[in-house]
């Protein structure tokens, strides 16, 4: 259990958050690194050469790590912190989202439109619900998050059309295997830079109010 309580899964790597100061799995942070011109630099893909520093992913955190001069104290190092830093994480973690749900779709795990992720949640198909933030809440309180499954609600129509070839979208789902697992964990960085819920309760809250 970390210091934040969040349950960890046995070999799950974990960072601690600079800024709560909690440890917890690296799928909950935000990679940054200090480039050679003295800029700190997301690292969404956490690839990039230097020592990480890790920010919860939420808004709050990466402006407050910014404000109080945490990026440098981490670093131990002068660091120049771009004004527009939590914009930057959040427009590409929804880049990345919406990349890997085209990837999910081309390889066949992945329907969009109400009927078609209906049915799949009914025959027990799909591992993920995608519906659009945007999206009427009388339609999505239709359907329900899959049973073991994830909901998620960070992407706008806009958003989730493109990441399924069409002007907008609102609803969607992916069947488990293939990238979905990368997916859920894009999707649930996003949707805590967007505070939204990420998990499981969401819709069948919304299908019971």
């Amino acid at each position: 259990m970390s210091r934040g309580g969040t349950r960890v899964e046995k070999g799950e790597p974990e960072r601690r958050c600079i800024v709560t100061g909690d440890v917890q799995p690296k799928a909950g942070l935000v990679r940054f690194v200090l480039g050679p011109d003295g800029l700190i630099y997301p690292d969404l893909a956490e690839k990039l050469p230097g020592r990480g520093i890790w920010v919860t992913a939420d808004r709050a955190a990466i402006d407050r790590a910014a404000a109080k001069g945490l990026f440098a104290r981490a670093a131990r190092a002068p660091a120049k912190v771009p004004e527009n830093l939590a914009d930057l994480v959040e427009q590409g973690l929804a880049h990345r989202v919406v990349e890997l749900i085209s990837l999910v779709r081309k390889s066949g795990r992945a329907v969009v439109g109400f009927e078609k992720v209906k049915g799949w949640l009914a025959d027990g198909r799909a591992k993920v619900l995608l519906q659009a933030s945007d999206g009427s809440d009388r339609g999505k309180g239709k359907l329900w998050t899959p049973e073991g499954g994830r909901w998620f609600g960070c992407l706008t129509s806009a958003e989730l059309g493109l990441a399924f070839g069409r002007d907008h979208a609102i609803h969607g789902a992916l069947a488990a295997g293939g990238l979905t697992p990368r997916v859920i964990s894009e999707a649930a960085r996003l949707a805590g830079m967007r505070k939204q819920d990420g998990g499981q309760t969401a819709m069948k809250d919304m299908k019971t109010a």
